[in-house]
């Protein structure tokens, strides 16, 4: 997965933190949450908030 894949970075993440209200998320602990998936394989420096409020909204829709 790399940055651009926010779809599918957020159905990783709603499976690997299923308890997690995507809502309450600080950035700090998105971004690093993203790192850490196993399937994640792109430049850690290629992020910027506008990927994570992505990454976050197709989380958010996911939980809905």
């Amino acid at each position: 997965m790399k940055w651009t894949d926010s779809r599918e970075i957020a159905i990783a993440l709603s499976e690997a933190r299923p308890d997690t209200d995507p809502k309450a998320v600080n950035f700090v602990d998105l971004y690093n949450w993203v790192l850490a998936l196993p399937d994640f394989s792109d430049d850690p420096k290629r992020s910027g908030e506008k990927i994570l409020e992505a990454i976050q909204a197709a989380w958010i829709e996911e939980a809905e």
